[in-house]
């Protein structure tokens, strides 16, 4: 997934909780009318796609207008295709001046070049308590893998780590029975999916009469707080900015479930963002990136070069890419159907993030990484981490427990038992 404007989701969890602490879920949901906005939502959904590029435009210029009523400033969370997309359509149909911000580094070489071409503000990952900035394999290291999903790996991460404040929370995790915040549920979605209940539950044996498995490695989902979310946020507050993300509820995850409730522009007590792509889905993000690279083309490349040449933002030796579409991507090409797709990767985000590694096809983001950087891949693969031994292991370790086949020389005869859409959450 490779948008800065993906790991907002843990922003949108708070979305929910801006009202109402103590009432339960559902008495929250039944006040707030959610029901009907997600069905309202979701018809907006199925628009056809210049209905929806008109509507983000609308959406995108009304939340610039409240934002500028309420003195604030606004910027372009910018990560992959989506964001940089989202840039473009801001600057070029909406003519809304906002800087982009990235923590450009842990992205693909490929963007980096793209998001320097536009001139996107490079924000650094946060810093430890002894000066040094926070690295992937520190984060790692100390907190734990990132896979699955943002949301199993967080759950995971709560059994991991079990105190007597998220014991009821860990209960509802292995059984799906929730307290009264969550209105004394019986299956609730809290409940693990029954594949990762097996391979994660056990550190509740004891406690749930059960007899699940538990791995000797750590899973959390802190890598983006440290390394990107917290450090563009902090940049925001610095700057009195609230952002535009290239997010869409059509992704599917937490995210759907807040952007649904929610809707494109969200001014709340805590947050303010604007996702004005939310009803998109991904024909529709492909669509618009067709037209901002013919723009591109057609005499964008050359502005953007000229204007940060003035600005030495750039050097006189860099060499603007010929497309918007970074080059991890391969080329945006349409089916005999008229499908619109991505030649190579079709999501991108950090090198060394696994959430939904189990659902994707072969060859899969890594072993994507091995042909264009096999150096990196031994390293992701064999040493990143060490055990309390002192002896090296990485994602080969992690990636073999889930089930998921990483040996280059599978690749077309074995997938180790890569899962369908259904197993993602």
């Amino acid at each position: 997934m490779g948008e800065n404007g993906r790991q907002e989701a843990d922003r949108y969890e708070q979305e929910g909780r801006e009202v109402g602490e103590m009432e339960s879920v559902q008495e929250r949901m039944e006040r707030l009318g959610t029901k009907e906005k997600i069905a309202t939502f979701m018809q907006k959904e199925k628009q056809p796609y210049e209905f929806k590029r008109k509507y983000a435009q609308i959406r995108a210029e009304e939340f610039a207008s409240e934002c500028d009523g309420r003195g604030l400033n606004y910027h372009v969370s910018v990560g992959g295709l989506d964001s940089i997309v989202l840039y473009l359509f801001l600057h070029e149909i909406c003519h809304i001046n906002a800087p982009g911000v990235s923590a450009s580094t842990l992205e693909d070489k490929s963007i980096q070049r793209v998001h320097k071409a536009l001139g996107i503000i490079n924000v650094p990952p946060l810093k430890r308590e002894d000066g040094t900035y926070w690295t992937k394999p520190r984060v790692i290291q100390e907190f734990g893998f990132p896979v699955i999903s943002k949301e199993v790996a967080g759950k995971i991460e709560l059994l991991q780590n079990p105190t007597e404040k998220n014991k009821t929370v860990r209960h509802a995790i292995i059984t799906g029975e929730t307290g009264a915040y969550g209105g004394w549920q019986k299956n609730s979605k809290m409940q693990l999916k029954q594949k990762w209940l097996e391979l994660f539950g056990g550190y509740e044996n004891e406690n749930e009469g059960c007899d699940y498995e538990k791995p000797d490695f750590k899973v959390s989902s802190k890598c983006c707080y440290y390394l990107k979310e917290k450090n563009c946020d902090d940049w925001g507050k610095e700057h009195n900015s609230v952002p535009y993300l290239g997010l869409m509820a059509s992704e599917g995850g937490r995210r759907a479930r807040s952007l649904r409730m929610n809707g494109c522009n969200y001014f709340g007590k805590s947050t303010i963002r604007s996702a004005p792509f939310a009803i998109f889905h991904r024909q529709d993000i492909l669509q618009l990136a067709l037209e901002m690279d013919a723009l591109w083309k057609e005499g964008l490349k050359e502005k953007y070069h000229e204007k940060l040449l003035k600005e030495n933002c750039l050097s006189n030796s860099f060499k603007m890419p010929d497309s918007i579409i970074p080059e991890i991507y391969g080329t945006i090409e349409k089916k005999p159907d008229g499908t619109l797709y991505t030649t190579k990767a079709q999501r991108t985000g950090c090198s060394m993030c696994g959430f939904g590694i189990h659902i994707e096809k072969r060859p899969h983001r890594f072993d994507l990484l091995h042909e264009s950087n096999p150096k990196e891949w031994d390293y992701l693969m064999f040493h990143m981490c060490k055990d309390k031994d002192g002896n090296d292991y990485g994602w080969a370790k992690v990636l073999d427990y889930i089930g998921v086949g990483w040996d280059p020389t599978t690749i077309g005869g074995n997938c180790k038992g890569q899962m369908s859409l259904e197993n993602f959450i």
